[in-house]
């Protein structure tokens, strides 16, 4: 990793959250209106993905050198905070079975699929930074 990648600019990540707020919301509303159900299927690969990209962050970083980029740091906060919140909210789901148009379940699916979405779109973010891809 070469130091220029200190001029990633941090507006991805904004928009990486604005993106994934508006796929829970827009979940949690289809999921109030019965539109779309879950599956424990479904739960058990967003929870594998989870577990397998917490692993590979894992193993990455251990590999990596040590150079600290002020433009990776809250990319990778975004990365960590979306993987954890979709293996507490996979297990939540799994463990708690909720009626399909209940309030409750609704806004859980919905920040379930936020987590998730924001863990793609951080990742996305990582990848432009990595690359040098600042325009």
């Amino acid at each position: 990793m070469s130091t220029s990648c200190r001029s990633c600019k941090p507006g991805c990540v904004f928009i990486a959250v604005v993106v994934s707020l508006i796929v829970g919301i827009i979940t949690a509303f289809l999921r109030i209106t019965g539109a779309i159900t879950l599956t424990p299927a479904f739960l058990w690969v967003l929870l594998g993905i989870a577990v397998v990209y917490l692993g590979v962050t894992l193993i990455a970083s251990a590999v990596s050198r040590n150079e600290c980029c002020d433009g990776l740091c809250p990319i990778i906060t975004a990365l960590l905070s979306g993987i954890l919140g979709t293996v507490l909210l996979a297990i939540l789901l799994l463990a708690i079975e909720f009626v399909a148009t209940s309030v409750i379940g609704a806004i859980l699916t919905g920040a379930l699929l936020f987590f998730f979405f924001l863990v793609v779109t951080s990742t996305a973010c990582l990848v432009r930074c990595l690359f040098n891809c600042n325009d």
